[in-house]
């Protein structure tokens, strides 16, 4: 008879991946996100080799994609957390409040974190680190309540990336007490971006689908790698 109470197989796979990440953090503080500190959490978790083999079949590279989801959701789930007090402010505020939750769940991992920022400058890590910020930016978009399909979909998406990456550099140095310093780098930087948006809003309008074109090609290609992946 089957145990209704049972982890379904997807969720059992993903609390393993889960396990092994949240160990992975802790050796690539000190030694990096390599293959050799994923064997090492592996079996810190309490797991075996095949384990790891079976949650990320390309390694260290499936680990990263893994750790970036990982984040995402608990985002998600600390946004959804403050009910009225982020799905009732406005929408800079919401965009605001996201990139800063996602931020401060990094802080107790912020030397694993700089290690992963090395590591995504490398080059056989450039597209995947892409992909990921694209990803991220996304879910904030839509956790924001944006539904949009045009060119606004493409443009408030490539905006934000260039937010997520330059404030995740400065939080990256930054010592002031409670990342104030970076608190008010994001609001300035949220601020540069709704001038910008606001023109790019105005030249969509006249230029359509003939300015959407590379960024719909943009999204294709993502969506190809994705597949891939």
């Amino acid at each position: 008879m089957i145990d209704p109470t049972a982890p379904s197989a997807d969720a059992a796979a993903q609390e393993t991946a889960d396990r092994i990440v949240e160990a992975l953090l802790f050796d690539a503080a000190f030694d990096g996100w390599t293959d050799a500190s994923l064997r090492r959490a592996t079996r810190a978790a309490g797991l075996p080799d095949s384990a790891m083999l079976t949650a990320f079949p390309r390694g260290v590279r499936d680990a990263v994609a893994h750790f970036n989801a990982w984040v995402d959701a608990r985002m998600l789930a600390a946004l959804e957390e403050m009910g009225d007090g982020f799905a009732k402010a406005r929408v800079r505020d919401r965009i605001t409040l996201a990139v800063r939750t996602r931020l401060e769940l990094l802080t107790p991992h912020k030397e694993a974190v700089k290690r992963l920022a090395t590591t995504l400058t490398l080059p056989g890590y450039v597209a995947l680190g892409a992909r990921l910020a694209a990803e991220t930016a996304d879910t904030m978009w839509r956790a924001a309540g944006d539904r949009s399909t045009d060119f606004n979909y493409y443009s408030k998406r490539g905006l934000l990336i260039g937010v997520l990456s330059s404030t995740s550099l400065y939080w990256l140095s930054d010592q002031s007490d409670g990342h104030e310093a970076t608190w008010g780098f994001l609001d300035r930087r949220i601020a540069e971006v709704l001038k910008i948006g606001g023109s790019l809003g105005k030249l969509s309008k006249r230029l359509g689908p003939a300015l959407e074109a590379p960024f719909r090609l943009a999204a294709g290609l993502r969506q190809r790698a994705m597949g891939e992946r």
